[in-house]
């Protein structure tokens, strides 16, 4: 399939599930579809680039290492998204990311990601979670964040930060993600 075909297949996905799982199948079917997908995703704020995020996150939430091929591609197009429909399920692929690599469990993630790769979804987690954004894509970024501060010292106390100074004025999901990941912070151990 060329991603001129691709684009007309994506222009028939709509926000059924069962539509976005027919695509998904289609893709995972032929992984070499994931290059051009991620192509469309990052290329605009066309609906067709919505959809393309869509069927990624679809994608990655039924195999996480198929998109591990094109994680440069991926971390360095998280900067370009504006679109909410886009966003949403881009932080949904990075806390899948940041929760496979913090895993007990040994995995292909952990040895591909590098330290850039981790910057580069901290960096849009930030951006997303103190941006003008829907609280989905604030709520999977406070995770990602969370697990990031890992890894990097300094995302904890930003974070912590961040959450008090939106708390007020947040949304009752926004607050109750907060309050979760604040529990978190205050749990952890002073180095």
């Amino acid at each position: 399939m060329t991603k001129e075909q691709l684009i007309q297949s994506l222009d028939y996905v709509n926000a059924t599930r069962e539509k976005r799982m027919q695509m998904t199948r289609s893709v995972m079917d032929n992984p070499k579809l994931l290059a051009p997908l991620l192509q469309i995703a990052f290329e605009g704020q066309n609906p067709v680039c919505d959809k393309a995020c869509w069927i990624l996150e679809y994608v990655v939430k039924q195999n996480p290492e198929f998109i591990l091929p094109y994680i440069n591609n991926f971390t360095q197009g998280l900067h370009t998204l504006k679109s909410e429909s886009s966003i949403r399920p881009m932080a949904k692929i990075c806390e899948i990311l940041s929760k496979a690599f913090f895993s007990r469990k040994p995995n292909n993630i952990q040895t591909v990601l590098s330290q850039d790769h981790l910057e580069r979804m901290a960096s849009a987690c930030f951006d997303w979670l103190i941006g003008d954004h829907k609280v989905a894509s604030k709520a999977y970024s406070m995770t990602s964040l969370f697990l990031l501060g890992k890894t990097f010292d300094w995302i904890h106390p930003e974070l912590k930060l961040v959450l008090e100074q939106n708390y007020a004025s947040g949304s009752s999901a926004y607050k109750a993600r907060a309050r979760m990941t604040l529990e978190k912070l205050n749990a952890l151990k002073p180095c």
